[in-house]
């Protein structure tokens, strides 16, 4: 892929946002998901892994087939996916109304914003509890929906950044353990997990790399605590970027939460001196501060394979 289209995606993304509409990437393809479940969901682990490949190896015929075209109509149509498919310009937005209403006071506000965020129960957080659930969700949604599909843009161009995110819509929505999805989001939640796997850890290190130039920022917090407690989680990735921004910002994240009116014991991230209140901007600033740094270690790959020709 070439760098004037992730670089214009990326200006598109911060710029308008992810307007939704009909014939949106990936509602599409969670109208896929949806129409052939009732289908595929009877053959248990078989039916998801068909189910994924269904979907994975059209979209990667695809993804090739565009890439090989030239012109700018096919340039068009390759910047246009690549837009759709980075997330970092609506999670960004949705951060920063949290901000507002939270320096409003204004908390009904602040939990109806942060409810775009997060999965779990709004109604009855404090303002601690939106501060805290904010901050987590932009660390982990910085590697899904950033620093990954990033990631296999430059790795393996449009066919990569489509399977994963077909991979991830398909994890969101059958990758769940219940009785239904055990079996059947299997495969989904196994590939997502793998292909989140680097870019977890990439994102533990931009984060710390972002807390070097972020003013009260830990960089040694952002690092140990990353290292040290992102197995505390039953995900195999989201702990790193979690406890990155747990050390960095020098917080305790994470701990019982209530989802579908039921409270769930999850553990602690961070500090367990460290009080719990914080206000959200400062993971927004951090944010930005990895968009930089990825940038500029993104830019400074394509230099150097320009000098020693390409790499992929």
């Amino acid at each position: 892929m070439e760098p004037w289209i992730l670089l214009a995606a990326l200006v598109l993304d911060l710029g308008l946002g992810d307007p939704p509409y009909p014939l949106h990437p990936v509602r599409l393809m969670g109208q896929v998901v949806t129409r052939t479940e009732a289908w595929a969901l009877p053959w248990g682990r078989w039916g998801g892994g068909l189910l994924l490949l269904a979907g994975a190896v059209p979209l990667a015929a695809l993804g090739w087939g565009l890439e090989q075209g030239s012109g700018v109509w096919f340039g068009a149509v390759e910047l246009f996916f690549c837009y759709s498919l980075l997330g970092l310009g609506d999670l960004l937005r949705h951060g920063w109304a949290v901000k507002r209403a939270l320096s409003g006071s204004d908390l009904e506000a602040a939990r109806a914003a942060v409810s775009r965020l997060v999965g779990r129960d709004t109604e009855n957080m404090t303002p601690g509890a939106v501060a805290r659930a904010t901050v987590e969700s932009l660390a982990e949604n910085l590697c899904d929906g950033f620093v990954a599909p990033l990631f296999w843009a430059v790795l393996l161009g449009l066919p990569g950044l489509l399977v994963f995110k077909w991979v991830s819509t398909l994890d969101s929505m059958i990758g769940h353990k219940n009785q239904k999805y055990l079996r059947f989001g299997f495969a989904a939640a196994k590939t997502d997990d793998l292909l989140n796997w680097l870019p977890a850890r990439l994102t533990w290190a931009l984060l710390v790399l972002a807390a070097c130039f972020f003013p009260g920022a830990s960089p040694s917090g952002a690092f140990f605590v990353g290292l040290k407690e992102h197995h505390k989680l039953p995900s195999p990735n989201s702990g790193w970027p979690e406890g990155a921004a747990a050390g960095a910002l020098g917080v305790r994240l994470l701990g019982p939460m209530f989802r579908y009116g039921a409270l769930e014991d999850h553990p602690y991230l961070g500090d367990p001196d460290h009080p719990s209140e914080l206000k959200p901007w400062a993971i927004l600033h951090l944010t930005v501060m990895c968009l930089w740094v990825w940038g500029f270690c993104v830019l400074g790959l394509w230099l150097y394979s320009y000098q020693i020709g390409p790499i992929w």
